[in-house]
């Protein structure tokens, strides 16, 4: 929130340690985020999104509610063409935009090359070039009042294939003979290739390693506690480095990284500039990278990651982020994304330089980020407006929007790319999404306020991190039954299975410890 576009008076009121002077001080904010001064209305705009992750309830649920009536409303809310005949050209509807004038401050971007969006004013304009067959498309359009998708449908029917030549007519007393004939002499013909072939020789069978062929882990319906390592104040993030051998936890209650060396467990700080949040390890294993912020009651500053080298445990430089980066990764393309939880929005980063290359909005507000097995997809949960955002990876394009339980905290991808899951903190509960048709099936009850999901290397089981009852739930990702409940420290925050399989750790933010599961069955 810029410092000078809302009034000192206001700002003050915004930051009280008063409950009710911060609930009531919502109201106003409402009125200049409707109004028509925009920089006014983004930065009031800016501060209701603050309000809305206050550790009152009050104060999150007012200003939740406050954000609901400052956002893009669609008359009509979807697009149908219905059914047209082949050949049609193309198809034009018009669709009334209404919101306060921040929430117009549009740009509209279309998901498949058939569609056309275009703005005027409060005005959408959306055309169809139709193809034989059923069409589904959206039109995303962009704000900073948020995001909003237009889901477009229509059919056309396809042309009839043009009718086969009628045969000649044939005596049907000769067509027997000339048929038999013909196979006489395919005979004959068959006969004399196989004479001249040389005889076949079968290929040698290819040549294997000696010894057994390794063994396939195969996880737990039922792990087991291994152990407890002591880390840093209140562990929040945690992550696996590729070949398993460091673990690196980021301390919410400090400005410090934690690694941990899996096979001793040893831990070495890494001293940051700022509170560590969440934690990402390159592909290759030698960068690791710390998302952090500080809160002071609803202000938020030092928002940037950490870039650490893993090799030294040195910090080589820090990255500015949007506010409040949260639980980041890095994608199979080795490019860095970062949900921006107070900004609606993902940052993306190269890969090598670490540049900004773009920023993805979605509704508010992104927690965490996972991706498809064949890089193509990014799914994000969308925690304050209970749904998972789609993210094509080619095009860096918001593409779908899919309603799922409550407060959607976590999300994790299947190997095999088939499955998404989703841990919904307020609904206790799991979904589990098809990644291709992105059809949803669940809830799944799980433990009390699960924050955090990973998924086994085999993909058999997923574990929600259960923060109410410190627990950890197991469950089976082929029909979403829960095979295990695991005690762990007090109140658990995260998840991370390590490459191998045979281990997961999980931060426990009231213990300063972690824990360490045995996953292997």
């Amino acid at each position: 929130m810029s410092e000078t576009r809302l009034p000192a008076k206001l700002r003050k009121r915004i930051t009280s340690v008063n409950r009710d002077v911060r609930v009531r001080v919502i109201a106003e904010l409402e009125r200049l985020a409707t109004g028509a001064d925009t920089d006014r209305a983004a930065a009031a705009l800016d501060a209701l999104s603050a309000l809305a992750t206050d550790d009152s309830l009050a104060v999150r649920e007012a200003a939740s509610a406050a954000l609901g009536r400052t956002t893009i409303s669609l008359d009509p809310d979807r697009v149908d063409f219905g059914d047209l005949v082949p050949g049609t050209s193309r198809v034009v509807a018009e669709v009334t935009i209404g919101g306060p004038p921040l929430a117009r401050a549009l740009t509209a971007t279309a998901s498949d090359p058939a569609l056309r969006a275009t703005l005027d004013g409060d005005r959408l304009r959306v055309s169809w070039l139709p193809s034989a067959g059923a069409f589904r498309g959206t039109v995303t359009l962009h704000g900073p009042a948020g995001d909003t998708n237009l889901l477009v449908t229509g059919q056309a029917g396809a042309a009839s294939p043009p009718s086969p030549p009628s045969p000649r007519p044939r005596s049907r007393r000769r067509r027997p003979v000339v048929a038999a004939a013909v196979a006489v002499l395919l005979l004959i013909a068959g006969a004399w290739t196989l004479l001249d072939q040389p005889p076949r020789v079968s290929p040698p069978p290819t040549a294997r390693p000696a010894g057994p062929p390794p063994p396939r882990l195969v996880s737990s319906p039922k792990p087991r506690v291994a152990g407890t390592i002591p880390v840093g104040a209140e562990p929040e993030g945690v992550a696996v480095s590729p070949d398993s051998s460091t673990v690196y936890v980021a301390n919410q209650g400090a400005r410090v990284l934690s690694v941990i060396d899996a096979a001793s467990r040893r831990v070495t700080p890494v001293t940051l500039r700022n509170t560590a949040r969440f934690v990402a390890v390159s592909r290759d294993g030698r960068t690791v990278f710390v998302s952090m912020y500080e809160k002071t009651g609803t202000v938020i500053s030092g928002s940037g990651v950490a870039v650490v080298d893993a090799a030294t445990r040195t910090v080589r430089r820090y990255l500015a982020t949007g506010a409040q980066p949260y639980d980041l990764a890095v994608a199979p393309d080795d490019r860095l994304w970062v949900p921006i939880h107070g900004g609606r929005s993902v940052e993306i980063y190269a890969a090598g330089d670490l540049r900004l290359v773009t920023r993805v909005f979605v509704p508010k507000n992104p927690h965490s980020v996972a991706f498809s097995a064949d890089g193509q997809r990014a799914f994000t949960p969308d925690h304050e407006s209970n749904s998972m955002s789609v993210i094509d990876m080619r095009t860096d394009r918001r593409v779908a929007t899919l309603a799922v339980s409550r407060a959607p905290h976590s999300v994790a991808v299947t190997p095999d790319g088939r499955k998404v899951i989703v841990a919904a903190w307020e609904a206790g509960a799991v979904d589990i999404i098809d990644a291709l048709t992105l059809g949803r099936a669940g809830p799944f009850r799980v433990g009390y306020h699960p924050q955090s999901v990973a998924v086994a290397v085999d993909g058999g089981f997923a574990y929600t991190v259960n923060e109410g009852d410190a627990t950890v739930s197991v469950i089976r990702v082929r029909d979403g039954r829960v095979t295990a409940t695991i005690p762990v420290g007090d109140s658990p925050r995260t998840v991370a299975v390590a490459p191998d399989g045979r281990f997961a750790y999980v931060t426990n933010g009231h213990d300063n410890t972690v824990s360490v599961l045995s996953l292997a069955a």
